[in-house]
């Protein structure tokens, strides 16, 4: 287990059905535990280790929520394509299921938050019962395919009940904001938006910009606090 100053990082194994496991890191403050969990889920093309997930967290732990990432069993077999809807969504619920046994009753809430297709299965699998969060964070959410913007992915999204934050970049082919908006206005839940400006899918940004990638995610971890605390900072959709 490595020391990093304000917290404490350990990696760990996740049983997934009674023959796979894969890899996790599980990231706590070093102090008091606020009562809030947060379980972080990669993209199609990245993994656990991706700087974004990896300042997300640590920098959520710091502020003393625990988190754990988690890698999909495709990811951890070295293989590039994701797996079937069915086994990326065992894999998230042996995910959540570990961290909740591991903290037990020191947490009394649980978010679900994941970069694309990590944060689209959890929102999925939340609309049909079969992962309990009472919190979803999406780190750039796939509304449509690239180049096909009128096939929207937001079905389930108005099934959820939960509080849900969204990141979005003004240059992601995934999430055309004009389309996004008019989603979050006809959800029925508590929905955020915070915007990252020139950001693209992945939240990189031009060069010309002036702004350096570090500086992007410790903004999405900033406004992440902001939510999770009830700081209505952000450039809000909700109703």
């Amino acid at each position: 287990m490595a020391d990093l100053g304000e917290i404490i990082r350990e990696e760990v194994l996740i049983p997934v059905g009674e023959r796979e496991h894969t890899s996790g890191i599980l990231t706590l403050p070093k102090g008091d535990l606020k009562q809030a969990g947060v379980i972080v889920a990669h993209g199609a093309g990245n993994d656990m280790k991706t700087p974004l997930l990896v300042t997300f967290s640590e920098g959520l732990a710091a502020a003393g929520y625990p988190t754990l990432r988690f890698n999909f069993l495709y990811t951890e077999r070295g293989r590039k394509a994701p797996d079937t809807y069915g086994t990326l969504a065992k894999t998230w619920a042996s995910a959540a299921t570990f961290f909740r046994e591991l903290l037990g009753s020191r947490i009394d809430s649980w978010v679900a938050a994941g970069k694309s297709m990590g944060g689209r299965v959890a929102s999925q699998m939340v609309a049909d019962g079969l992962l309990s969060a009472g919190r979803l964070i999406f780190l750039g959410y796939p509304l449509h395919p690239a180049g096909n913007k009128e096939k929207l992915r937001d079905a389930h999204l108005y099934r959820i009940t939960v509080p849900m934050l969204f990141f979005a970049g003004t240059r992601d082919p995934l999430c055309d904001l004009s389309k996004l908006q008019p989603v979050l206005s006809r959800i029925t839940a508590p929905s955020d938006l915070s915007v990252m400006e020139g950001g693209d899918h992945s939240f990189h940004v031009p060069k010309s910009a002036g702004t350096a990638e570090s500086e992007v995610h410790r903004r999405i971890v900033q406004e992440t606090l902001r939510w999770m605390e009830g700081r209505r900072a952000l450039k809000s959709a909700s109703k």
